[in-house]
């Protein structure tokens, strides 16, 4: 008899050890610092609260894109973060399920510019602006506005990204009265920045080493890749120009097709926790995207660093994500064929 219950139990054991292996959440991401970002503090939390652990798949942007409709019957991921806009690519192939923001107590504190669909949300804010080295830059000189960086002094100085015009193309439209839905208004004054340029990057990487090495010490940059820079000793300001600087949402969408959609709610639940959004903007000097959020004042006070609805609204130039994504292919193309070639 006692063998027969020990047989039982031991199968009992082995039954419950696939059943528990499955029971896991399956993050799709970027690598490198973002995948340890999330790891750290909302995938910690949430394994904290459930017991469930977290795996990721990591890739660049548009690869996992283009992986999530490849496997659109059978997701890879339950989750997917990715920028506003291509998160916007997402949704209009069908890959994102509805978000039903009951489900998600701590939606109810998002800012309006982190709720950014139906299907996706805010996980956290940074901005792309003019970013310089003071001692590189003619005296005196502080880009209170985009327009400085048509100075004739700059010539030969600046840098850009490659793979997204849309940071200038919305700059040009709005210094020539126009928007970036009409962003033809900027075309002729996007051209006259040619002179200006000194390169173009495609990477974070890149960015940092033209400013680190002061082969272009102005840059249209990512405010994140700033102040990790001026951590490391580089001396660099960063300048919110008077139009406001280009704000990037970063968000958080579930899987059509994922089997632990209720998982995946708890799991942005717990990225949308005060403490978890004061972590990260700890770790990364990007902005919170709730209003709840209690962040070191040493954090608060950086410039790009958003915690007032004043600063959301008068500090951040805003491009509609659903027309960014639908524009960004071709304002690349023109950007590509008449200010970089």
């Amino acid at each position: 008899m006692k063998r027969i219950v020990a047989s039982l139990a031991v199968l009992s054991t082995l039954w419950s050890v696939p059943a528990l292996a499955a029971d896991k959440l399956v993050i799709s991401s970027w690598g490198g610092s973002w995948k340890e970002l999330i790891a750290q503090t909302a995938a910690k939390k949430f394994t904290a609260e459930t017991g469930v652990p977290v795996e990721f798949i990591t890739g660049g942007t548009i690869d996992r894109l283009t992986k999530a409709k490849l496997a659109k019957a059978s997701p890879e991921s339950d989750i997917t973060f990715t920028t506003a806009h291509v998160g916007w690519l997402y949704a209009n192939d069908g890959l994102y399920e509805t978000l039903d923001l009951s489900k998600i107590p701590n939606a109810s504190h998002l800012v309006k510019q982190a709720r950014i669909s139906p299907y996706h949300v805010g996980s956290w804010a940074y901005v792309y602006t003019i970013v310089y080295r003071p001692d590189l830059v003619p005296a005196g000189m502080t880009f209170s506005s985009w327009q400085d960086l048509w100075d004739p002094k700059l010539k030969g100085k600046i840098s850009a990204p490659d793979f997204d015009a849309s940071h200038l193309i919305a700059v040009a439209a709005k210094l020539e009265g126009g928007d970036p839905a009409h962003w033809e208004k900027g075309e002729a004054k996007l051209k006259a920045l040619k002179p200006n340029f000194r390169a173009f990057y495609s990477n974070d990487a890149q960015s940092q080493q033209l400013m680190q090495t002061g082969e272009a010490p102005v840059q249209v940059m990512l405010s994140m890749n700033a102040y990790y820079i001026k951590s490391q000793g580089v001396n660099v300001d960063v300048a919110i120009p008077k139009e406001g600087a280009v704000l990037g949402v970063d968000t958080v969408g579930i899987m059509k097709g994922s089997k632990h959609t209720d998982l995946a709610y708890k799991f942005i639940n717990a990225l949308l926790d005060p403490e978890v959004q004061a972590q990260i903007a700890d770790k990364k000097k990007g902005s919170p995207v709730i209003d709840n959020a209690k962040l070191d004042p040493a954090v608060a006070k950086l410039p790009g660093v958003f915690t007032t609805a004043d600063q959301w609204d008068k500090q951040s130039l805003v491009i509609d994500n659903k027309l960014r994504a639908e524009k960004t292919a071709e304002w690349r193309k023109w950007f590509t064929e008449n200010v970089i070639n």
